[in-house]
């Protein structure tokens, strides 16, 4: 448009009073419902800021109390075979699910097979669900802990949680709310932090404002939890650790600790350690041992515990088969290992394998028939296999 011809409809309106009379009293009409949406948007603004602003200076505790209070009951979801860690987490949730009337259910999939986990279950009376879908999960609303994304049951990845409370490196999230610190040696330090940030004080203490207290069974489960994960507070721990021991210190059932942690071992169990000893494998600073076709996977991360004793070792990998699977499990201190990692790098090629895990501890799982080369690889031998293993300690792979 030419400015000519901009000009003569401007000239035109201005000589027109009619024209004129109408844009201004369409534009004044306007000028209130554009002040007041404009006001709706800076109230809307400013309520909207104070919640969030609200909402995120409250502690992590207090958040994840108030997301169970929205729910009539919830499911806290276990990972496959829960360890004392994972189960006495589901202790703390479920602990702060009941003081604002929320009801929670325990549920996991796969088996408690494992002496020390049976015993922990057995000592501190825990009511726990198995389940092998997710149509047996007793709630839609379900909380993950100690692991961040469900696995381990037909339907796991429609499962959509709510919250997730782990200190394993992943992506899951909960859509209400995450709480993943990597940087804790066991998520059981979280729920302690949960439990001070609402105000909940040991049984036998004076009582809190909340009215919120934490039984010794509860203490004495967060405990060994921390201890289990942490090797006895002596692998993978932070600040936080020690800090929440000496919270739950004072609460503990010494009785319930000591049955807990000295249970009675399997035979089959001390069978596999003694395989391990005896028929490890050594290159340098590193073992790997072979324990053959075994009744009880439990007992591959307790040889590897076991190895792990051995003078001049740094890092180990045990496996063994199961069912057609074999699991691995391995333990490193050594710096310059990075057992998730190397596990993951060892596996990587062969279909139907997953495998990682922490700096200090990891495990994995293949296909036998996958292995030996079904699919589109052309399958190794267990001597090929312990070979990539020792290249992948060595960071060679």
């Amino acid at each position: 448009m030419s400015r000519r011809t901009v000009s003569s409809g401007a000239a035109l309106v201005g000589a027109n009073p009619f024209v004129t009379g109408f844009v201004g009293d369409s534009i004044r009409s306007l000028e209130p419902l554009v002040l007041s949406l404009l006001v709706l948007v800076v109230v809307g603004l400013v309520i909207g800021g104070w919640w969030a602003i609200r909402w995120f200076r409250r502690p992590p505790g207090a958040r994840l109390q108030r997301v169970l209070a929205n729910h009539d009951d919830v499911t806290v979801l276990m990972h496959p075979n829960p360890d004392p860690d994972a189960m006495s987490c589901a202790m703390g949730i479920a602990a702060i699910a009941d003081s604002v009337d929320t009801e929670a259910n325990l549920q996991f999939p796969g088996e408690i097979r494992h002496q020390e986990n049976r015993a922990f279950r057995t000592v501190l009376d825990l009511d726990l669900d198995p389940i092998e879908a997710s149509s047996q999960l007793s709630s839609d609303a379900v909380v993950l802990v100690d692991h961040n994304t469900p696995r381990g049951f037909t339907g796991a990845q429609t499962v959509e949680p709510i919250a997730v409370v782990d200190h394993h490196p992943g992506n899951g999230a909960g859509t209400k709310f995450t709480d993943v610190r990597t940087d804790y040696g066991a998520a059981s330090t979280i729920i302690v932090e949960y439990l001070t940030d609402i105000g909940a004080t040991m049984a036998d203490e004076e009582e809190s404002s909340s009215g919120f207290e934490i039984s010794p069974e509860l203490a004495t489960g967060l405990l060994y939890g921390i201890q289990s994960d942490t090797n006895h507070l002596t692998n993978g721990c932070s600040r936080a650790e020690f800090d929440a021991c000496a919270t739950l210190f004072p609460g503990i059932d010494e009785d319930l600790l000591d049955r807990i942690a000295n249970p009675q071992v399997s035979d089959d169990v001390l069978r596999v350690k003694a395989t391990a000893i005896t028929q490890k494998r050594v290159e340098g600073p590193f073992a790997v041992c072979d324990v053959g076709e075994i009744g009880n996977v439990d007992a591959i991360p307790q040889a590897a515990d076991e190895l792990m004793h051995l003078e001049g070792v740094t890092a180990v990998v045990v496996y063994g088969e199961n069912d057609g699977t074999l699991h691995l499990s391995g333990r490193s201190r050594d710096d310059r290992v990075h057992m998730g990692e190397t596990l993951r790098h060892a596996i990587s090629d062969i279909p139907m394998a997953s495998a990682g895990g922490h700096a200090r501890m990891g495990g994995g799982q293949l296909s036998v028939d996958h292995m030996n080369g079904i699919g589109p690889s052309d399958g190794i031998s267990r001597a090929e296999f312990e070979d990539r293993l020792f290249s992948a300690l060595a960071g060679e792979r």
